[in-house]
């Protein structure tokens, strides 16, 4: 919406500035996180007298969370979300497609997650949204995303793109729209997966948003997505402009959400900020960059999977509890330690898939 004020830099030049994706990124994670900060007090009194006893927890999770967590009050995503949308209506270009394709999938992935909170929070069990609905929904939701993608981007955004590759390998023709609306969903699901722990998700998908808003600007800009031999994708640098919304609302929340958290973000916000992830991986042809971007997700959802599957099977456990972050709860790890090198594991991870930019 501010972009307009650059049409007057004829009259006054300093609007100019309002032009730069950096300077707009800037502003937009300032505002984001002005936003969640500020209002956040308020937000979380009124979730705790209308959630009462908070979110519900498993009882056959680690049995410290039926103390230490006891009474907080969940979706604490609200207030992410809302800082997110209010800097990207007012920093970003309203006229580009990927930023309300992006925002779609975020919305609405949020809003699945908070008719989920809102079950679990009125029925007091953790049995939320049928998990096969869930699903179905989250997948119509990405598909459709994924068709208007390959409409804003013409047949290069059906084609793949491998790290330290140059150019693309081929065409998934119209199984894009399988593959690009598995990684949304996967990625959604993975967040969501990994966050039970004070601070355990938000700071990872802080970096790995923040690493994909450098792959947005770099791959939206001709020149250097030239000079690092990535491939270009005309408009997706304006993503640049959500992702450092996301980070600016995430750095708020953590504020709160910091052990011991005085809030959860819950479904609300795991899915909406996996959803997030997924869509702009896929619109910046960056998919299995997201695999080591995103290489904690994907370990804390593999550890699910392998371990319902191994138990299946065979009636042991390969985990102690899953998802992984529970085993380690159970070894003995203090809370603190596990979600401080989980984050210096995905800040490692990030470097990695920065550094396939160069390596072509």
């Amino acid at each position: 919406m501010l972009t307009l004020l650059a049409e007057l830099s004829p009259y006054f030049s300093p609007l100019n500035v309002f032009r730069y994706i950096t300077f707009r990124a800037a502003m937009a994670a300032a505002t984001a996180l002005f936003c969640v900060f500020f209002f956040a007090p308020e937000t979380i009194a009124a979730l705790r007298v209308r959630q009462g006893k908070g979110q519900p927890i498993r009882t056959d999770g680690p049995q410290s969370h039926l103390v230490t967590k006891k009474g907080t009050p969940t979706m604490g995503g609200l207030m992410i979300l809302s800082g997110l949308i209010v800097a990207t209506l007012l920093w970003a270009k309203l006229s580009n497609a990927y930023v309300w394709i992006v925002l779609f999938v975020t919305v609405s992935f949020g809003a699945i997650g908070f008719y989920d909170d809102y079950l679990k929070v009125t029925k007091q069990s953790h049995a939320g949204f049928s998990g096969k609905a869930r699903l179905a929904l989250e997948f119509l939701i990405a598909g459709v995303a994924c068709y208007f993608l390959t409409k804003v981007g013409g047949e290069n955004m059906s084609k793949l793109a491998i790290p330290m590759v140059k150019g693309y390998i081929g065409s998934l023709g119209m199984f894009f729209l399988v593959f690009g609306a598995f990684v949304i969903v996967a990625a959604g699901n993975c967040v969501n997966l990994t966050d039970g722990l004070d601070g355990l998700a938000i700071v990872p998908s802080m970096i790995a948003v923040g690493t994909f808003a450098i792959f947005a600007y770099l791959v939206g800009n001709s020149i250097f997505s030239n000079y690092l031999g990535v491939n270009y994708v005309a408009g997706v640098g304006e993503l640049t402009i959500v992702c450092a919304a996301f980070v600016g609302a995430g750095l708020g929340f953590l504020w709160y959400n910091a052990p011991p958290a005085q809030i959860f973000m819950g479904d609300t916000g795991s899915l909406a900020l996996g959803g997030l992830l997924g869509t702009v991986a896929v619109a910046v042809k960056q998919e299995f960059v997201l695999a080591i971007v995103g290489g904690l997700f994907v370990l804390e959802g593999a550890s699910v999977i392998i371990q319902v599957a191994y138990y299946k099977t065979t009636g042991k456990r390969i985990f102690l509890m899953a998802p992984i972050h529970h085993h380690f709860e159970q070894k003995g790890w203090k809370e603190p330690q596990i979600v401080i090198r989980f984050w210096i594991i995905a800040f490692v991870l990030a470097l990695i898939g920065l550094a396939t930019l160069k390596l072509r």
